[in-house]
């Protein structure tokens, strides 16, 4: 019997009652996704599972993608490391939606706490769908009609303009040029629409003057932190979030340096988004 906490008005619930570590059911997998629609992220406590449990539970869902600019956990090439220690902090603070810089970004990503810092290190998420219906009829048809720019190399540009960075991620920003999705997108699953546009790899959006892009981009970006829009998780060790990445945004709190904090990730396969 699943046990299911809503954590915030708009999005986002702890489920308990469910061992990850073991071999699940079509029905337990149809259960998760399931949820996953209704509540866009999901967060799951003492989850203690292998690197290929969190494989299994992902496939379950469809293909994995890599990530061209992160090391991976060894044997797992799918699941990348990301980890902020005193002398290498973390340099991603934006809200943003994960790996939009891809023809086809993530339908969802499963993150996995291994080292959590004793206090902070907070992650929060925002609903794309609230966001969308929070807006003006005539905004939300203005916006309907325009595509926006999202480019990797503006998403790493400190990582690249590190000493090395350049010839580090040479190979990752061949691999990844600009691409246009449409401001707003339509769930494939879900039917419903949703800002996609992110501070951290939207670049401009097309067919506007560039002051014009500018303005609207802020207005956006701003409007999509709304605090009505959000739930916030604290991490402990072995806890697990799965999250909606065609209908949310997340943001790393990144208020525990000089601590250590170590989290796991894997990105299941999307569609174009339309």
């Amino acid at each position: 019997m699943l046990d299911i906490k809503p954590m915030a008005g708009a999005l986002g619930a702890e489920i308990h009652g469910l061992d990850l570590s073991r071999e699940l059911d079509n029905d337990d997998f149809l259960r998760i996704r399931k949820l996953l629609n209704e509540y866009q992220v999901i967060f799951f406590r003492d989850q203690d599972i292998s690197a290929a449990n969190m494989k299994s539970l992902a496939l379950s869902f469809g293909p994995v993608q890599t990530h061209p600019a992160y090391e991976t956990v060894v044997g797992f090439p799918e699941i990348t490391i990301l980890e902020s220690t005193s002398e290498k902090p973390t340099k991603i603070e934006a809200w943003h939606t994960d790996m939009t810089f891809n023809e086809h970004p993530p339908m969802a990503t499963m993150l996995k706490a291994e080292i959590t810092p004793p206090k902070g290190g907070d992650t929060m998420w925002s609903s794309m769908t609230v966001a969308y219906d929070a807006l003006s009829y005539h905004m939300q048809n203005f916006l309907e009609s325009l595509n926006a720019v999202h480019d990797f190399s503006w998403g790493f540009k400190e990582s690249l303009a590190e000493p090395g960075g350049k010839e580090r991620l040479a190979d990752a920003v061949a691999a990844n040029p600009p691409v246009r999705h449409p401001v707003i997108r339509v769930h494939p699953e879900t039917g419903k629409k949703a800002i996609f546009v992110n501070e951290l790899f939207t670049t401009h959006i097309e067919g506007l003057r560039r002051d014009e892009s500018d303005a609207l981009l802020a207005f956006l970006f701003s409007h999509v932190k709304t605090d009505e829009f959000t739930c916030r998780f604290q991490w402990r060790a072995n806890s697990l979030a799965i999250w909606d990445n065609r209908c949310t945004q997340h943001r790393p709190i990144n208020d525990y340096f000089p601590q250590h904090r170590r989290m796991e990730r894997i990105t299941i396969d999307g569609d174009k988004p339309y």
